[in-house]
């Protein structure tokens, strides 16, 4: 059988080929760039490679999640694409399975851990035990047996289930590194990390799942298969309880913890923030603030940062970057006018910066009205130069825009 297999389920992005026991192709990427870029070139380029026809395929593989709610709807979107073109049908794999299936007869305890935010994980315990009883032959084959199925939890929740079965586990998953310091303190078993070679998610392991699977019949059509994030998005979260909550609650609060200002408070915006940050944008840009629905759709993206600024429970402060190939294109600067003069641009520019690195940005862009002093002297101010003019940009009143870029130092 010939298995095609896709996963766009966190930062790797990874396209593989397995005909029957032999891995075929394998092309993965783990780099600056984002999946709905990469994935098709990357699967032309190993069809051209290895001088394959697609219609040859028995069945496409994906990775059907937990992962990023972009990264999955993007795997979704290409296999079921190409399962409709080619009349094939789908294999869905789920993403912590696969990601545990690198470890292929290791009969600790398995526990992959993907980084859901929030101080928690996406995350799933397996072992692997022998098919062939011991004695019968020298030769082992070993079967992935599920202690608990892939789900969203907290760190502590986890770490506390592998401490009730008592076995050394080994750990692996982008949540490793990111919840150590956690883990470390509340595991009570001895505990090892896979090495980078087996702890992210890869093509090869998960055609080789897909292939048991299509020897049980776990097959189905493209209009049966959808996406599983385990848990709504951030965003959608927030939306929710911000429906549920008594009428005029929020705004009670807000307008209570006005009258006792507070110090100035940087970190991500979140649904409940959406309005204040439209109306914020809307007064201090006009038509060419960014609405509701944009700031929404931007929050929910895996590609972008957005960041408040809060004194006394009241939004003075947004920005925003979105992950361009590894450029950073810096959407929004915006602080309330009956602020301005007290750093806050400054300090939300710099964290801005910061987080950025974190999601694969390398170097970063921005255009400003040309005639915007106090703007240009804060992006200076923050290592940003001046790189060139776009005549006539802005309307409204008619302005050239300046381009400023702030370049990673080699």
């Amino acid at each position: 059988m010939k298995i095609l297999g896709i996963d766009t389920s966190g930062l790797v992005g990874a396209v593989a080929i397995a005909d029957g026991d032999l891995l075929v192709s394998q092309f993965s990427i783990q780099y600056k760039t984002t999946h709905s870029e990469i994935i098709l070139p990357m699967l032309k380029d190993v069809c051209d490679k290895i001088h394959l026809d697609l219609s040859s395929i028995d069945a496409i593989a994906v990775s059907k999640g937990p992962g990023s709610f972009t990264g999955l709807r993007i795997g979704a979107a290409t296999a079921k694409g190409l399962s409709m073109a080619l009349d094939k049908p789908i294999i869905p794999v789920p993403t912590v399975d696969a990601i545990a299936y690198n470890l292929y007869g290791v009969e600790k305890i398995i526990c992959p851990m993907m980084d859901a935010r929030r101080n928690q994980v996406y995350t799933g315990l397996y072992t692997f035990v022998p098919n062939t009883p011991e004695g019968m032959s020298l030769e082992r084959s070993f079967g992935m047996q599920v202690i608990h199925e892939q789900f969203a939890t907290s760190v502590s929740e986890i770490a506390a289930s592998i401490n009730e079965i008592g076995k050394p586990v080994v750990l692996l998953g982008d949540g490793v590194p990111v919840y150590h310091d956690i883990l470390e303190k509340e595991l009570k078993v001895p505990y090892s990390i896979a090495p980078f070679h087996q702890n992210r998610q890869n093509g090869a392991a998960l055609v080789a799942l897909a292939m048991q699977y299509a020897k049980e019949g776990r097959m189905i059509s493209s209009d049966e298969f959808a996406p599983e994030y385990l848990r709504l998005s951030q965003a959608e979260r927030e939306a929710k309880e911000k429906e549920k909550a008594p009428s005029g609650e929020v705004e009670s609060r807000k307008l209570e913890a006005r009258k006792n200002p507070g110090i100035i408070r940087i970190r991500e915006m979140t649904a409940e923030d959406i309005e204040e940050a439209a109306n914020l944008e809307k007064s201090n840009l006009g038509k060419e603030a960014w609405t509701q629905k944009q700031l929404l759709d931007a929050l929910t993206r895996d590609d972008t940062i957005y960041l408040v600024a809060e004194k006394a429970k009241r939004i003075v402060g947004l920005c925003g970057v979105q992950n361009i190939s590894g450029d950073g294109e810096i959407t929004n600067v915006s602080v309330a006018k009956d602020c301005r003069g007290e750093g806050i641009g400054y300090k939300m520019l710099k964290q801005l910066l910061e987080r950025g690195r974190g999601i694969g940005i390398a170097d970063y862009t921005l255009e400003v009205r040309k005639g915007n002093e106090a703007a240009i002297k804060l992006y200076q101010k923050a290592g940003f130069k001046s790189e060139g003019i776009r005549p006539g940009f802005y309307d409204e009143p008619k302005e050239d825009a300046e381009i400023f870029w702030k370049r990673k130092e080699i």
